[in-house]
This record gives structure tokens, sequence and C-alpha cells, in this order.
């Protein structure tokens, strides 16, 4: 296991990373006996330089939902991540591409809360009940560690645990709508990128439907004490591969009866 210095160390190296836009090693090879747990140890404490700084958290993401996703990273299931107050633009938004170090798009379900979700036994029934509507939205993805090494070592679930799941930002937009009166699992998205169609997929993607990501989610933070709290905004996991973007790049997913949402990186 990673000491206590070793994990606040990284997490300090991530805000430099993230400030400065100059990636940094692999956690997986600076520390090769690095653990899933120390990996969240790492993220938490990322997360705590913020809070100290002036965030908020305003909700939480999944990740690696789907399975080939999971086979190409050896796990057996999602990760996940916190969603800041700074990181929510609106549909339609100007999103300042120097943010970033990368940037890649992926199209997601957001479920917004309206009763507080907890585990260890949360189901998918627990999930619509508690969920007062839904949202088309895109994740933004960005990498804080090198995604390849010189060495040609390629990035382990570790490192994107620990990277906040590879989490930047987010645009929400689309026609809200009630988890119940759709079969969410057929809800689909084309989504382009300058007019061109990149991607499309469709939501029984993440775990045979969106709202069981967010079940496992709620009993994973569970043993930390964390809950899923009303107004909270969850990002369900993708249902697309991610598609590279760079400045001046436009974004629209169309997710037909339920809407659009799209950003501009200015």
């Amino acid at each position: 296991m990673l000491s206590k210095d070793d994990i606040e160390r990284a997490a300090q190296r991530l805000e430099a990373a993230e400030r400065s836009k100059e990636q940094i090693r692999m956690f997986s090879l600076e520390y090769p006996g690095m653990s899933i747990e120390d990996a969240y140890a790492v993220q938490r404490a990322w997360i705590a330089l913020k809070l100290a700084g002036g965030r908020r958290i305003k909700g939480h993401k999944i990740g690696l939902t789907s399975k080939a996703m999971q086979n190409a990273v050896g796990i057996r299931e999602p990760d996940y991540g916190a969603l800041l107050d700074d990181m929510f633009y609106a549909d339609g938004a100007e999103v300042p591409a120097d943010r970033f170090i990368t940037i890649r798009i992926e199209a997601e379900i957001a479920f917004v809360l309206k009763d507080r979700l907890t585990g260890p036994e949360c189901t998918i029934f627990d999930v619509l009940n508690a969920t007062d509507y839904c949202t088309p939205a895109l994740e933004i993805l960005d990498t804080r560690i090198k995604r390849t090494d010189p060495t040609g070592a390629t990035r382990k679930i570790v490192d994107t645990i620990s990277d906040n799941a590879a989490n930047a930002a987010l645009v929400v937009g689309g026609r809200p709508f009630r988890p119940n009166d759709v079969d969410m699992r057929w809800v689909s998205a084309l989504v382009y990128r300058n007019g061109q169609l990149e991607e499309t997929g469709v939501a029984a993607g993440v775990l045979n439907h969106p709202a069981n990501g967010v079940a496992w989610l709620a009993n994973k933070l569970h043993p930390h004490g964390v809950a899923l709290e009303p107004g909270q905004v969850i990002l369900s996991g993708s249902f697309i591969r991610p598609i590279d973007g760079k400045k001046g790049d436009t974004f629209h997913a169309d997710y037909g009866p339920y809407g659009t949402v799209s950003c501009h990186f200015a």
C-alpha cells in the first residue's frame, strides 16, 4: 500500500499538472504495486485539495461501464470520480479549450436526484424512484497523467482512477425526461464533430441500463460513508467510444426525442 505521504504527494502532483497543463508520469510505473484502493485514496486526496480551495461537489461520474472497455483495462467493474461545481457547462456553451491538456468527448445520460441514495443494497428500482429527471449530457475527459510513456507502457486502471476517472467537465442539455416514462435502455445518440457523424450508441451499453450504474455507485461509496445526495448530478457512463477534440471543434449529440446537447471549444 502507498504511504500517506505518497498519497498526498501524488494528489499534489495531479493538481500541479492540471494547473501547468504538463502531464506527469504514470503512477503505475512509479509505484508498481499500486492497488485500486491506493488509486481511490489518491483521488480522494486530490478532491480534498480542491474542496479546501473552495470547490464544491455537485455530483459524481461513473466510467468504464462497457464490457469492451473493462476488458481493455483488465477490470471487472466500472470506476468513479467526483463532479465539482466549476466543471458544469450549459447546452450550447463555448468551452475554453485551454482549460484542458487533451480533449475527449463521451455521450451519456445524466441523472438528477430528488432523494438520497445510499448502499449497501441500492437497486435499480431505488435509483428510478429517487431520480427527479434525466437528461442527455456530454462528458469532457482530460488526462493529467500521460496515456503513453516513452518506454511504450500505457496507462493502467490505477492511473485513470487516481486522475479522477479522467473527468474534467460536462455539458448538460437536451430535453429532461422522467426515468419511468421511457425504456432507457433504448435511448440512443448520434454524436457529430464539426458536422461529421463520429459515433453512435445505445444506452443499454451501460450495464444493460444506465440506472444500474447509479445503483452500483451508491453501493460502492457506502463503505466510505458517502451517499448520493438530493440535487446531485450523476453521469451514468458513456455508451460511445471517446472522440478526440481540439480548439475550434464543435460537438453535437442528437438523442432523437430526448433532445440534443452541444458545445464549442473556443
